[in-house]
């Protein structure tokens, strides 16, 4: 998922701690932060602390990844997802 705003992380988090069985006061207290932080943070706070909001996250077991640009199609991508530039120009040669 491409999170882009503080709300998509708050969806992330909410929807992984349900998926996990956890209420906001048991992850709370597992990542050493108040049940209210937890509520703030589900519902997009855009000013967390950063260091608390990785803290949850590694509670979840959540990774978060950082990429500066995209990353070329993995070997194992589907036939159908790569483009054959090669037919596309030998196509266009043909008309």
């Amino acid at each position: 998922m491409h999170i882009l705003t503080a709300k998509d992380l708050g969806h992330v988090i909410r929807e992984r701690r349900k998926h996990l069985g956890l209420d906001q006061g048991v992850l709370a207290k597992r990542a050493g932060v108040s049940r209210q932080w937890v509520v703030e943070i589900e519902r997009g706070k855009a000013r967390a602390e950063v260091g608390l909001v990785l803290r949850v996250l590694g509670v979840l077991g959540v990774d978060l990844l950082a990429r500066s640009e995209p990353s070329p199609p993995s070997p194992a991508a589907s036939p159908s997802a790569l483009i054959d530039i090669d037919a596309i120009v030998e196509r266009g040669r043909d008309r």
